[in-house]
């Protein structure tokens, strides 16, 4: 893998930890740091991982766009720095591998949007999140994006305005991450649902993944037509025959993907 100044890429068996590592910088997002971020991803997605947890060092998990950064730029310079960010998140969208946020600390502005952007997020109770843009003078555009997805109209409409941080149970009852848990059990928690997640056929979760966000905010006709062209067509793969045959014959399944 790539040699990387703003992170950490470790592989143990078949998971990727990606961890964020600017904390004098409170892992804000520079240029540098998100094409690094996207690197990582585009060569996760190309090897036989099954899983990656992306964390961040340092007391806060990510404060969003380094405005360092942003303030030396023009406006074609801003687009660009947001087109690698949207590539980012939909990168993160696309890979094969189940993407879990492992967040143990404050989430803002495109750190809250990367945290929508994962499949899974499990939270510490210390953490907190929030689209600040609202109470500054560069409102939280396109963070607003994943995390409408995940916690609706009203609840974003309350996080992008106020700018207010939510804490951590709230985030979990609105929908934006899927665990909170003390601190000291949070690795825990990260490897038990990670591993939940990861099981089966390889092929099958990762077209089963793809297919998810192809039809996820599509009419209901035409999210109907996409899944059930894939899950047709997956009917006939190695992976969906053997797991059919391993109920019918009442066995484990064995997979070779």
């Amino acid at each position: 893998m790539a040699e990387h100044q703003h992170l950490r890429v470790e592989r143990t068996d078949d998971v990727v930890r990606i961890t964020m590592d600017r904390a004098e910088r409170r892992n804000s997002l520079s240029g540098e740091h998100l094409a690094e971020l996207l690197t990582a991803f585009r060569e996760i997605a190309a090897s036989d991982a099954v899983g990656v947890v992306l964390a961040g060092e340092g007391p806060v998990f990510c404060a969003g766009h380094d405005f360092a950064d942003v303030a030396a730029r023009d406006l074609e310079g801003v687009r660009e720095l947001l087109t690698l960010c949207t590539d980012l998140m939909r990168a993160i969208e696309s890979v094969p591998q189940v993407v879990i946020a492992r967040v143990h600390g404050l989430a803002t502005a495109a750190g809250c949007q990367l945290v929508a952007s994962c499949d899974l997020a499990v939270a510490a109770e210390e953490a907190a999140f929030a689209l600040p843009g609202g109470k500054g003078g560069w409102f939280c555009h396109t963070p607003a994006v994943p995390v409408a997805r995940s916690i609706g109209r009203k609840r974003l409409m309350e996080l992008a305005l106020t700018g207010d941080a939510v804490d951590a149970r709230t985030a979990e009852r609105w929908g934006l991450v899927n665990r909170v848990v003390p601190a000291a059990e949070l690795d825990e928690a990260v490897a038990d649902l990670l591993g939940r997640a990861t099981r089966g056929s390889r092929a099958g979760k990762a077209l089963g993944k793809q297919t998810i966000y192809a039809q996820l905010d599509r009419p209901e006709a035409d999210a109907y037509a996409i899944a059930l062209e894939v899950m047709a067509a997956a009917s006939q793969t190695d992976a969906a025959r053997e797991g059919m045959a391993a109920f019918l014959e009442k066995r484990p399944a064995v997979w070779t993907d």
